[in-house]
């Protein structure tokens, strides 16, 4: 393992220098990877696999066709490496619980049984196995329970994957029944293209992910976002002049400096009016948000956060309630004007 130092705080990191792509083969030889889910990590992860020669079967519902339908059109081959999702847990070795959290609590008592002495199951998201009291799942402890979660959407692990890099994953070890459970772990994280793995544990990454989620990656950036374009636009800007200072410089310039060299680097290449305007007022917007972010958190860590979720997401008429939500912000002014804005892109 690689040692890094964070300024002050070393981690141990697992890099493909560490653990090669070779090695992960080695591991997995006699192993059947089976990806249950084929929506938006399953197809990432199972065609990475596949690609780095590691045998793989896909789990799913021929009554889902459009996921069904996707799966065919990608190759794998109804009866043989696309089955029912307990066929599937049947036959695998590596069982990747990959369907929506959702949609895990509903499948969970179909694939239980189908689990064997020495199988690993296998997540990329803490969430059923942390809030087992609500989920309902529990695995069993003749098993391997592990996970590796990357940092991006299924087509990010994709993307990345075929552009040669990789993108950076987390990954921890629940329960390690046969003593296999890291280089099993390591070998699917290796397996799916991940740039690096970095350690954490099952109740870590939901936390920080369920916090991250609704704070600075999508709920605080889109609330923040709002809140800029309201003002200006009050003031009497127009559409296109507010959309552009809130989003379109951010997306299109700025934050693509900031993924390169990191803040500072970000702040010292712009004018030395915007530099001095945003080291003073980031301590009032941190000041600010904090409690907010100190509110939810507590809320995530309660298991608030993954009631609503679920209750929500059990809801029969969930999707047409989720399409009014994104159909009011599609159609707000905010993102028309964006909508216009991105049109006239050269």
């Amino acid at each position: 393992m690689a040692r890094i130092d964070f300024g002050g705080t070393v981690e141990e990191v697992v890099t493909r220098d560490e653990f090669p792509v070779e090695k992960a083969r080695e591991v997995l030889k006699d192993e059947v990877v089976a990806v249950l889910g084929y929506g938006v990590q399953g197809p990432a992860q199972a065609l990475d696999l596949r690609d780095n020669g590691i045998s793989v079967i896909v789990g799913g519902s021929p009554e889902r066709k459009r996921s069904w339908d996707k799966a065919l059109n990608d190759g794998w081959e109804a009866g043989k490496t696309l089955l029912p999702f307990e066929e599937a847990a049947e036959k695998g070795t590596i069982v990747q619980m990959l369907v929506s959290d959702a949609a895990q609590v509903m499948l969970w008592p179909r694939i239980e049984p189908h689990l064997k002495e020495g199988d690993a199951l296998y997540f990329s998201h803490g969430f059923s196995v942390v809030y087992r009291e609500q989920t309902g799942v529990v695995p069993p402890d003749f098993v391997d329970v592990m996970m590796v979660a990357p940092k991006g959407s299924g087509t990010s692990v994709r993307a990345n994957f075929l552009a040669g890099t990789g993108i950076n994953s987390s990954y921890a070890v629940h329960q390690d029944h046969t003593g296999r459970a890291l280089e099993r772990t390591l070998a699917v994280g290796i397996g799916i293209g991940s740039g690096y793995l970095f350690p954490t544990t099952f109740e870590g990454e939901v936390y920080s992910d369920l916090t991250g989620e609704r704070g600075v990656l999508m709920g605080a950036l889109a609330g923040v976002m709002e809140a800029q374009y309201e003002v200006l636009r009050a003031h009497g800007h127009s559409p296109s002049e507010a959309f552009n200072e809130t989003v379109e410089e951010l997306t299109q310039s700025l934050i693509r400096l900031v993924g390169e060299n990191g803040m500072d680097w970000m702040y010292a290449n712009t004018s030395t009016t915007a530099q001095r305007g945003a080291l003073d007022w980031r301590h009032r917007f941190r000041e600010a948000v904090a409690p907010v972010f100190d509110e939810l958190y507590g809320s995530v860590v309660a298991g608030t956060e993954t009631q609503i979720v679920l209750q929500a997401n059990s809801s029969a008429d969930y999707r047409e309630k989720l399409e009014e939500e994104l159909r009011e912000m599609r159609e707000s002014e905010m993102w028309q004007a964006g909508a216009q804005v991105r049109a006239l892109r050269p």
